[in-house]
């Protein structure tokens, strides 16, 4: 993916979340997800995805040799924006130059 689609969906998806903290709070958006069935489905989908993604980011960081941990922990405190920093930051073809892009 290129790293300007990247880049957009980064920026967008970073406004909505200052938005929703700033009307709700941190808590207050997960509070809202468990008001009905509908709220916690949503919240299960969105864990489930978020663990498949950490699998990967994890098993593609140790390829890379690079700590995971920092990555893992963004994305439990803060979700997508974890996976979407570490394609943009930190993906390293194995030439060793910087391709955000790089699929394997």
């Amino acid at each position: 993916m290129p790293a300007i689609l990247l880049s957009i969906a980064l920026a967008l998806f970073g406004a909505l979340t200052l938005a929703a903290v700033l009307q709700h709070g941190y808590v207050g958006i997960f509070l809202h997800q468990f008001q009905n069935l509908a709220g916690l489905q949503v919240l299960a989908d969105l864990g489930i995805s978020l663990t498949l993604v950490l699998v990967w980011l994890w098993r593609d960081a140790r390829a890379r040799g690079r700590n995971p941990w920092p990555w893992v922990v963004l994305s439990l405190a803060a979700g997508s924006f974890g996976p979407l920093v570490y394609l943009l930051w930190g993906r390293r073809d194995r030439t060793g130059s910087t391709s955000p892009a790089a699929a394997d």
